[in-house]
């Protein structure tokens, strides 16, 4: 794909279904009895990627364009596949997945493509295993392919290293399973999306502080999911019409759960004219129109608590600070390095081909903003929030700048660039 400057964004627009929500919506209703019901749910390859592998093991689900319908079999109601369940690029499949298949009585090989090969999966075999299950990295290296052999599992006190929504909730998932209570302390709080959407379906799940806890069974119920909008999708859109002159945009319908909202409040410490207009709340996800203007951003420090909220976020965030005056720290987000690709490092290489001045440390980056961007030749890393992310800075570049393997962000948001393409002058 190839973009130039655009003189400014206007109009209205609303981004795909949640991810996190999309994801976990399919899974748990597939170990609920009854049937199912998703609205808005996120047609993204990932997404597709869960449907996959939960029809792989029994599940019936049928597709709309309006509606997923899933006709869940129970906590005890999946049976052994035929073949491999495949995650794609998947590392929400992956991860949650593993959970729900340690406790089934039979065995699953689970793989992904090449990324997936590559991410750290010894941060869910470790507690898994010590709940009881038996799983093995088959080229015995901590990454997929896994095989997971089905096995009564124990309660266990687990505290995290990182804060990871995945770890945590695959952690739960298998504590469905489990013979007594399954508690999970993180060093900061992840995204909650499990915790309210488990106990929607009728889980027993606490929570306090940094610390869930899940009782097993009760068995689930079917329910109605309504999606909101994926705030990781309107960040590019946000930055976008923040760093281009003349630019006012509504995005509708965004998901704005206080664990997930860190791209807002960082709008806040950047100066950023971003107005929330809140609707009322729907099954504990809060959700908001965004008005969204040209503004006039100021450098930052990013990091602590505040990371585990935006991390999906930072590389665009990084766009922003290109864009701003003065210098943007962001620290605390080693985790950035082992995402579809290193966050870090892909980011820090391309924004300086652009001729920003950047500087790539253990656990984040330096940014010195106000040089002039130019285009350049960007190489995606097959990471979709990388592409897109550049999309958004190609923007405002002088030049064109190309994206190449730009055909990734379809793992999220497949009409992205028509989306984008939409709202943008040229003239």
């Amino acid at each position: 794909m190839k973009f130039t400057r655009v003189k400014s964004l206007r109009g209205e627009i609303t981004v795909p279904g949640d991810k996190s929500i999309s994801h976990r919506a399919v899974m748990f209703g597939s170990l609920a009895q009854g049937t199912t019901t998703v609205e808005n749910f996120l047609r993204g390859a990932d997404c597709l990627s869960t449907i996959d592998c939960f029809r792989r093991l029994g599940i019936q689900i049928d597709e709309t364009p309006e509606l997923i319908t899933i006709h869940g079999k129970g906590l005890h109601g999946l049976t052994a596949p035929s073949q491999l369940l495949d995650a794609g690029n998947s590392g929400t499949t992956t991860r949650l997945i593993s959970g729900i298949l340690s406790g089934q009585s039979f065995e699953t090989t689970l793989t992904g493509d090449a990324s997936i090969q590559k991410r750290p999966m010894k941060r869910i075999i470790e507690p898994l295993t010590q709940m009881g299950a038996s799983i093995t990295s088959l080229h015995g290296n901590g990454c997929a392919p896994l095989n997971i052999q089905g096995r009564p599992l124990h309660g266990i006190h687990y505290t995290t290293k990182v804060a990871s929504a995945q770890v945590k909730s695959s952690i739960l998932l298998a504590g469905l399973y489990a013979d007594s209570a399954t508690s999970v302390t993180e060093p900061a709080l992840s995204r909650n999306h499990s915790e309210l959407m488990l106990r929607q379906f009728g889980a027993d799940v606490q929570t306090e502080g940094t610390t869930a806890t899940i009782q097993p069974g009760p068995a689930l119920a079917g329910q109605k999911i309504v999606v909101p909008g994926d705030i990781s999708s309107a960040a590019y859109f946000i930055a976008a019409a923040c760093i281009t002159p003349d630019s006012e945009l509504l995005i509708r319908n965004v998901g704005t759960n206080p664990t997930r909202d860190g791209i807002l409040r960082v709008c806040r410490m950047m100066n950023a004219d971003v107005t929330i207009l809140p609707h009322a709340q729907n099954d504990g996800e809060p959700s908001a129109d965004l008005l969204i203007r040209s503004s006039s951003l100021k450098g930052c420090v990013i990091e602590g608590e505040l990371i585990p909220t935006l991390i999906d976020e930072l590389p665009v965030i990084a766009v922003m600070a290109c864009f701003a005056e003065g210098t943007t720290i962001i620290r605390d987000a080693a985790e950035l390095k082992v995402k579809e690709s290193n966050r870090i490092d892909v980011m820090a290489e391309n924004l300086t081909a652009m001729g920003a001045q950047v500087t790539a440390t253990d656990d984040g980056l330096i940014i010195e903003g106000g040089r002039p961007l130019r285009g350049a030749a960007i190489d995606s890393h097959l990471d979709h929030r990388i592409a897109m992310s550049f999309a958004v800075a190609a923007l405002n570049a002088d030049g064109e700048t190309e994206i190449q393997d730009a055909e990734c962000v379809n793992i999220s948001y497949p009409a992205f660039y028509q989306d984008l393409n939409r709202i943008s002058s040229r003239t």
